[in-house]
């Protein structure tokens, strides 16, 4: 009975110890992570959402750590070089922004989760009123019978939807 209870122990040491890995590889910050949008999940999570902005989304990870909930966003590939991209930075902050609405509390960061490495972004008014002015950018350009192309690369050409009706392909 006593080498059962030490192997039960010294298993436990092991799983304890390999979930810190694979949570470290991950880029979650240290808490309880209370929301995902990854498969595996065991169960479906509603999207966050704001009446306020008329706005709503799923963070691939939310993390709590006491009162404070923190959005990660995954992200494939490579960190950019010169920090991440102004459209990730907003994703983030859009999760941040759902996360106060939904939790009452606001975030000082989020993290952006790269294959090499995470990039924190802080929460700031000056990124929040970006955005804000973003939604209400696109929410103009719902009503638009034309709207310019906003970008010069290729591939967000190819992978898009509305490519055959263009007229500003770049493919």
């Amino acid at each position: 009975m006593l080498i059962f209870a030490i192997v039960i122990f010294f298993g436990g040491l092991v799983l304890l110890s390999l979930s810190r890995v694979i949570r470290r590889n991950m880029g979650l910050p240290h808490g309880d992570v209370v929301f995902t949008d990854t498969a595996g999940w065991y169960r479906v999570q509603k999207p966050l959402f704001s009446e306020r902005l008329r706005l709503s989304g799923k963070p691939d990870y939310l993390v709590r750590n006491g009162h404070c909930h923190i959005p990660v966003e995954v992200k494939s590939g490579p960190r950019p070089l010169t920090g991440p991209y102004r459209s990730h930075q907003l994703q983030l902050v859009a999760y941040c922004l759902l996360t106060e609405d939904n939790f009452g509390s606001r975030p000082t960061h989020g993290l952006i989760k790269y294959d090499d490495g995470v990039h924190t972004v802080d929460y700031s008014l000056e990124l929040e009123r970006d955005l804000i002015d973003t939604l209400g950018c696109m929410r103009g350009d719902l009503d638009a019978s034309d709207v310019a192309r906003s970008h010069r690369v290729v591939g967000r050409c190819n992978g898009c939807g509305l490519r055959t009706d263009c007229t500003q392909t770049l493919v």
